[in-house]
């Protein structure tokens, strides 16, 4: 299990503005320090798999910031409309459209998803696979 997530930037105020645009809405709580953000869920101590913990920092190496070519965090929602909420949340907050929210025919009937670039170039995920709501007409 994946117990913690780290990314790059430069920007760490522009990160912040980005990040806290939507993960408080997925329960995660910011600590800020002199080494960067760090997301986490509360409460989650003792749990068999809690969600992984969330850090934006300075590389270590004090050189700039890059992304991976083919790397993603997806993060998940409980509905398409949150999906959709939080997706609008962070292109106001300076992230970059790539991809509206909605369902993609290569993936499950279920899996509604909408992708961003937050300020450094990562790309993020929101999604869901709620059973409870429609899914991909096919």
């Amino acid at each position: 299990m994946i117990a913690y997530i780290t990314v790059g930037a430069d920007d760490i105020a522009a990160a912040e503005a980005f990040y806290s645009a939507f993960l408080p809405g997925l329960g995660y709580t910011l600590e800020v320090s002199s080494a960067g953000l760090s997301y986490t869920i509360p409460g989650m101590d003792g749990q068999l798999h809690p969600p992984a913990d969330f850090y934006v920092k300075p590389p270590f190496d004090g050189a700039a910031a890059s992304t991976g070519n083919g790397q993603m965090v997806a993060f998940r929602a409980q509905t398409q409309a949150q999906v959709r909420e939080l997706h609008a949340a962070a292109l106001a907050a300076g992230g970059q459209n790539e991809g509206k929210p909605g369902f993609r025919a290569e993936y499950s009937a279920q899996f509604y998803v909408g992708y961003l670039r937050d300020p450094q170039g990562n790309k993020i995920a929101l999604f869901c696979k709620n059973p409870n709501e429609p899914s991909r007409p096919d």
